[in-house]
């Protein structure tokens, strides 16, 4: 036999001979090639992936022991709170919209005075207390008057412009990659047939969708699909949701998570937002509202617009005060136990998967193969094991 030290817990296991302890990469996913025992213990909401099954016909198994855990989990507005933190960017003074680089380590700002875009720098990512202008920026004017949505390609080599007046979405390339400073008009765009007097302006992560908020007919968020990622001259009309019932005639700022479950809209003449679920992902006419909104009316004068915006992983919340040039942060997360989910070609004994362990309890999983990874066999060897 030989010996296994597990620091995070504090024990010794023997490992029978034969056995090999595997690396588990990313999210959850196991390589199958580097060993047959597996540990781990969730940073985040769980989805395992078994990478690199064997050879079609090989027999396989392993084992993993899972640790549970209580993680955070974002764009909880129900809880969301004022981090006393703001930024009033100086170079403009009538601020619309905003976008993040990446990593939190770049803010870029649009506004309507000087029909410009502003680069900023993160000292602490996506705190945007931090920020400094790095004294970059690029006129829009030739294509918009009114700027008013603004988003980036996930690479930062695109960029995309709403103008307000003639409701049209305009693409940049940049040379350099989240230097806005390069940006150059790509003689592309895209009318958008969905409404009057729009704001904000938010992308999918993949490119595919993007959706814009619209005042001035219909009081609604519309979503519009790209044929080709990131190409907007690819766009049509996908779907909507009338939100009038919330937000009255003044929704002027709306954003969906990452994986296009649940939309946030924003009433400007109350300072509310308004939280949705879709029954189908990235698909707005399935939004139903979900009893829950948040208001921000202190922090705001009178505001002649607001736009929203999320960290990465929705722990954050910022929101952008046209005419009132101010851009706030809060906290939108709360801790609750890691969730597991397994690969659909797990069948489970009793034909249920097993819940996931409770904070700090080690579940035991043996999982086997008879055809080459084509279906695994799963059962719960363990349950709260020392």
């Amino acid at each position: 036999m030989s010996l296994v030290i597990d620091y995070s817990n504090g024990v010794f296991e023997a490992v029978p001979s034969g056995e090999t302890v595997g690396t588990i990469t990313g999210n959850a996913t196991l390589d199958l090639t580097s060993g047959n025992l597996f540990n781990h213990t969730p940073s985040a909401n769980v989805t395992f992936v078994f990478n690199n099954p064997p050879t079609t016909g090989s027999a396989y198994d392993m084992t993993l022991k899972v640790v549970g855990a209580n993680v955070a989990t974002g764009y909880d507005l129900a809880n969301a709170s004022y981090d006393n933190k703001d930024f009033s960017p100086s170079e403009d003074t009538n601020v619309h919209d905003i976008a993040f680089k990446d990593d939190g380590t770049k803010l870029y700002v649009v506004g309507s005075q000087n029909d410009k875009v502003y680069q900023y720098s993160l000292s602490t990512a996506y705190d945007i207390s931090t920020a400094s202008y790095d004294s970059k920026s690029f006129l829009v004017s030739s294509q918009s008057t009114l700027p008013t949505g603004l988003s980036f390609k996930t690479d930062g080599t695109r960029m995309f412009i709403f103008d307000f007046t003639n409701s049209i979405v305009y693409q940049y390339n940049l040379s350099t990659a989240w230097d806005v400073s390069t940006a150059s008009y790509s003689n592309t765009s895209f009318t958008l047939s969905g409404g009057t007097d729009g704001f904000d302006l938010d992308f999918s992560t993949d490119g595919t969708k993007f959706i814009v908020t619209f005042r001035g007919t219909g009081d609604k968020v519309v979503l519009y699909n790209l044929s080709t990622a990131w190409d907007i001259s690819t766009a049509s009309f996908g779907s909507e949701k009338n939100v009038n019932a919330q937000t009255g005639t003044f929704p002027a700022g709306g954003t969906l998570n990452a994986d296009g479950t649940k939309m946030f809209v924003a009433n400007y003449s109350t300072k509310d937002i308004y939280q949705y679920s879709l029954s189908t992902a990235f698909d707005l006419s399935t939004a139903s509202y979900d009893s829950v909104s948040f208001q921000i009316t202190s922090l705001f004068s009178n505001p002649s617009q607001m736009s929203l915006a999320f960290n990465s992983d929705g722990t954050k919340m910022y929101s952008v005060a046209g005419g009132g040039n101010r851009i706030t942060q809060y906290s939108t997360s709360s801790s609750a136990l890691a969730t597991i989910a397994w690969p659909s070609s797990v069948k489970w004994a009793g034909g249920t998967a097993p819940s996931a362990p409770a904070n700090g309890e080690k579940d035991v999983y043996n999982f086997f193969t008879l055809d080459g990874g084509t279906t695994y066999y799963g059962f719960q060897a363990g349950d709260a094991m020392a």
